[in-house]
């Protein structure tokens, strides 16, 4: 998720529509992750919002962050995954070190 209040605002919805999935359809639906987008540490709000997440999410939230980076915004006028665009891009990089640890974390819960 973006680190932006709207965004929180989002993220309320959705977890209350998953709570109410979960009461009536699906008992065992749960979120696996968040994963916090177009970070820009010197953006103040980015900050704040990152910090409440650790606080209400710990554990679920991925340490990886993807930051706000040119290369990402890019890659799809391009018509390529950034990974194809410019994989030494900090945003490239990034998403690399969250697909390591999304394998990690599954691991783990096997």
């Amino acid at each position: 998720m973006q680190c932006e209040y709207y965004a929180l605002e989002g993220l309320t919805a959705l977890l209350n529509i998953i709570r109410k999935i979960r009461e009536s359809l699906n008992p065992t639906l749960k979120i696996e992750g968040l994963i916090r987008t177009m970070f820009d540490p010197r953006n103040n709000l980015d900050n704040e919002v990152s910090a409440q997440l650790k606080e209400h999410f710990g554990d679920k939230l991925y340490r990886t962050i993807i930051p706000r980076n040119v290369r990402l915004a890019e890659a799809p006028s391009h018509g390529k995954p950034v990974i194809s665009y410019d994989m030494q891009s900090k945003g490239a990089q990034a998403y690399l070190a969250l697909a390591g640890e999304i394998l990690r974390r599954g691991e783990t819960a096997a």
